[in-house]
């Protein structure tokens, strides 16, 4: 790593805490050149600290710098900046295809005559096992046993392979399965809210920033530390230590007054809060929390309303360290000089919230009275549609037939179950979930839900026989304080055993239901609902089989489990008959806010988080007893492997790059329209035996049923390049009338799949090109949008306008993107696809360079265009010139050798 830059403003300066001296680039000190700070907020001072530390006239600049000092002149800025993050965190899906590419550098290394050692992350990652775990069984008390059995068997490969890379790599960190998840994992114990770094023999600090593969990364951010999702291809090129250019974005302040009411939780206040934001317009800005409530708000509230700034579509949702974030950071078991460093390492750069911290300003501010939170839930369709909790069932009986699509004859239709003593109709709740992420971090809406338990199960109620019910700690301290407070056994009873610790029904890993409720509900075009705790809720993520979900509070899932309906109002209705045959209604087990705070202070302890994180690494029996070679520095790739595989991006490999030449004579693979986002591009879902990917894997003898996702299998580019461009829903111009991923062959005019067009034209040597409309690139799904891309053999992408982030992954992967100049698009040039296309300048690229693009047509004539290069810095041009960030870094190390 490299800990500083040239420091051309002279802001470095010793930090000495404990007798223990610390170089730090001061905020203060820069002041004094780029004018008063004290009002910045805190999430771009943190920036401002980014820059000063790498600032190397080159990629950081001064300029950078002044240009973050001077938001708040407008509270807006239009400049990028880079940013490198501390640390990087991964979970298993989108980590994989990380460490595939890792393991592919080192084959490089050796071919070009280098040492394998050289190849390691140049920043810590930490890589959590979070995201296999299904809910195959629920309801018994060996469902935990069975379901890690049931994991390991189907993902034995990929997890061998994740062991492999936790012994061969340095500065790479795995957390076998059964942790817990990944953000909560990261919030109880890798997050330091001060990182530190010894460099050549002096010790830095600076703040904990990271990047996380996954949008939920912001749950962190309520103790302090900034970080948000990023795709991988981003996730890599920051693991290897290049910074990612990023807008100065707004910053939405949110001042909390007052205090939660009775009978309240922290997921109704995140619900309304999501709804606000939602409402405000957030999306691409960070929003900075402020106020007098959080004096009160203890960490654990904080990071369920960050959790969900993907929701409520902000960059991040931030709070600043305060003197209840050093509490926490205490009782989750943290060094104690390291807590004492980061409250004086704060404190020095004006970023420590107490009475003394002059207000930020903010490009806009929100104000919201926490004493105004009443209990809600959100759905059915979207986590933004929140709805009190007493118009539930008003609202769920309007959404029937005005969304949901029943028929106002059909509403009251109740169907026979086979081999069951009930029936099932519409509202009927067959999820009733406590799930990671967004709750489970919360101890207090955990013993919560364990108290709504013990209260019913005193009174001898029971969840309703058609609801399937289960527990995913995000921690294996959930159980533990549970278990301390006698509430384990209560849920047990009721049906909440653990299913498993990782991310379950909220990423759609809610296993099967039963086959007669299948029947019913699919035989008879039922909309079962689901109750959820988690943080997403859109149609068909939970279950293919429920067309409605709810986000709630965990106590809610258990309520909502005893009543079996969203059809009813739980505000008023009983829940069910006690033993001595009293009506229960929800306020008879309702827990009061002491009752709670009570047993969360008596069984939330210290030691069990130092007892349960100092043994993390262990895993269970299941992960020690994985055949791996440990001492193998380069991984024995399997040829016959459908989930682990070599990619190419470094074959016929040289030591220095070939150069770059024009594109010349290319055919287009697709003609494609506005908003085409990354998840029309990139793989997803289930894999249909029918699409190219399934053919592969019924050639490589994988029975249908074993097919799993493309998510699983984002390590074997033969699947992920078959799955790109193939989403169903996609329009290739060329195709008229045909949905999916579908090209034209050219000149004979056949028409196949995307892949299946591409495979003939690599093997007759042609280049491809892609045009799009605007705002080509949109989404989330973004590694594999570009990786995909460019094994499909595209060399440029050519659109009106780009996704910033898109556009950089592009350049990331060699692949060019260039714009139109205004008023040309591919309608105005009168493209069909029977073209032929040539780029010229391309041997002398420069950032934003001019390019010609010559339009060959099928009739012979020509026409031309002029082009905008959107390849936009210097480093990007390199990027661009050794055909992608991986073989430029990888030479790079060879250089540094």
């Amino acid at each position: 790593m490299r800990a500083t830059g040239r420091d051309s403003l002279g802001v470095a300066q010793d930090l000495a805490v404990d007798g223990r001296s610390y170089r730090i680039f001061s905020l203060q000190a820069a002041a004094s050149t780029l004018g008063d700070l004290s009002r910045l907020p805190v999430s771009l001072k943190i920036l401002l600290e980014n820059v000063l530390r790498f600032e190397d006239g080159s990629s950081y600049r001064v300029e950078d710098a002044q240009a973050i000092a001077d938001w708040v002149k407008n509270r807006h800025s239009t400049q990028e900046v880079p940013f490198k993050p501390a640390r990087i965190l991964m979970q298993d899906f989108t980590g994989v295809p990380a460490v595939v590419d890792l393991a592919a550098m080192r084959d490089g290394i050796v071919t070009l005559g280098g040492d394998v050692e050289r190849v390691n992350p140049l920043v810590p990652v930490d890589l959590v096992i979070d995201h296999s775990v299904m809910v195959d069984v629920a309801g018994t008390k060996d469902a935990l046993e069975r379901n890690v059995a049931i994991e390991f068997q189907r993902n034995a490969e990929r997890y061998a392979f994740l062991r492999w890379g936790q012994g061969a790599f340095e500065n790479f960190r795995v957390v076998p399965p059964g942790a817990g998840i990944c953000h909560q994992v990261n919030l109880e114990y890798l997050a330091q809210a001060v990182w530190t770094a010894h460099v050549d023999g002096r010790d830095y600090a600076y703040p904990d920033t990271l990047y996380g593969t996954d949008s939920h990364t912001t749950m962190v951010n309520g103790m302090g530390v900034l970080g948000w999702g990023v795709g991988g291809i981003e996730a890599e090129a920051a693991m290897l230590g290049q910074p990612i250019a990023m807008l100065i974005p707004d910053v939405v302040g949110v001042r909390l007054d007052g205090l939660l009411p009775e009978g309240a939780t922290a997921t109704d206040l995140v619900l309304t809060i999501t709804q606000m934001l939602r409402k405000e317009g957030v999306v691409g800005k960070f929003v900075e929390f402020y106020g007098p409530a959080l004096d009160r708000l203890p960490v654990a509230d904080r990071a369920t309303i960050a959790n969900m700034a993907p929701e409520y579509g902000a960059t991040c949702g931030f709070f600043p360290v305060d003197a209840l974030t050093l509490d926490y950071l205490h009782q989750t078991g943290r060094d104690e000089h390291r807590i004492r460093l980061t409250e004086s390492y704060l404190r020095a750069q004006g970023m420590f919230r107490d009475a003394n911290m002059p207000e930020p300003v903010f490009s806009t501010t929100l104000s919201l009275d926490l004493g105004t939170i009443v209990p809600s839930l959100a759905g059915p369709k979207r986590p933004q549609d929140r709805v009190d909790l007493k118009s539930a069932a008003d609202a769920f009986e309007h959404a029937l037939t005005d969304g949901l699509g029943v028929k106002p004859e059909q509403r009251e239709r109740r169907v026979p179950v086979a081999g069951a003593d009930y029936d099932l109709g519409h509202g009927d709740v067959v999820i009733a979930a406590i799930t990671s992420c967004t709750n489970t971090s919360n101890p207090a809406v955990l013993v919560a839900a364990g108290l709504v338990a013990r209260k019913a199960r005193a009174l001898g109620l029971a969840p309703k026989p058609w609801v399937k019910t289960s527990l995913a700690p995000g921690s294996q301290v959930v159980t533990d304080y549970l278990d301390r407070a006698g509430l384990s056994a209560d849920l047990d009873a009721l049906g909440f055993e653990t299913v498993g610790y990782g991310c379950t029904t909220c990423i759609g890993n809610s296993g099967p239901l039963a086959q007669p409720l299948v029947d019913a509900i699919e035989g008879n075009g039922l909309v079962a609902t689901s109750v959820l705790s988690g943080n997403r809720n859109f149609e068909g993520r939970i279950s293919p089989n429920v067309r409605a979900n709810y986000l709630a509070s965990p106590p809610l899932v258990v309520a909502y489990a005893l009543l079996g309906t969203m059809r009813a109002d739980i505000t008023t209705v009983p829940l069910g008959v006690s033993s001595d045959e009293r009506d229960v209604f929800l306020r008879d087990i309702w827990p009061s806010n002491e009752e709670v705070a009570a047993l969360v202070g008596s069984s939330l302890t210290r030691e069990s988080f130092l007892d349960r994180y100092g043994r993390i690494s262990e895993g269970t029996q299941h992960w020690q007893e994985l055949a791996v070679a440990d001492d193998a520095r380069q991984f024995d790739w399997s040829p016959g492997s459908t989930y682990i595989q070599n990619p190419p991006y470094f074959e016929g490999l040289t030591l220095q790059p070939g150069g770059t030449s024009d594109i010349v004579g290319a055919r287009i693979l697709a003609l494609l329209g506005d908003n085409i986002t990354t998840d029309h591009i990139s793989p997803a879902g289930a894999i249909k035996p029918s699409s190219p990917a399934g053919r592969y894997l019924s050639e490589h003898q994988v029975a249908v049923a074993d097919y799993n996702s493309y998510g699983s299998r984002r390590g074997n580019d033969r699947v992920m390049v078959r799955g790109t461009f193939a989403n169903i829903r996609i329009r290739n111009e060329m195709v008229p009338g045909i949905e999916g991923g579908m090209s034209k062959h050219l000149p004979d005019g056949e028409v196949a799949s995307i892949y299946e067009v591409a495979e003939r034209y690599r093997a007759e040597n042609v280049p491809l090109v892609v045009f799009g409309g605007k705002e080509y690139g949109m989404g989330s799904s973004r590694d594999w949008a570009a990786k995909g891309t460019r094994l499909l053999g595209i060399k440029a992408v050519i659109a009106e306008s780009f996704e910033r982030i898109h556009r950089s992954n592009l350049v990331g992967m060699g692949v060019l993107p260039l714009t139109f100049p205004e008023g040309v698009t591919r309608k105005t040039l009168g493209l069909d696809g029977s073209e032929r296309i040539t780029l010229s300048g391309l041997a002398d690229i420069s950032p934003r360079m001019n390019v010609v693009m010559t339009i060959e047509r099928a009739d012979g004539t020509t026409a031309t265009a002029d082009l905008l290069c959107r390849i936009d810095t210097i480093d990007e041009v390199a990027y661009y010139r050794h055909g992608g960030i991986l073989p430029y870094v990888l030479r790079g190390m060879m250089d540094a050798g």
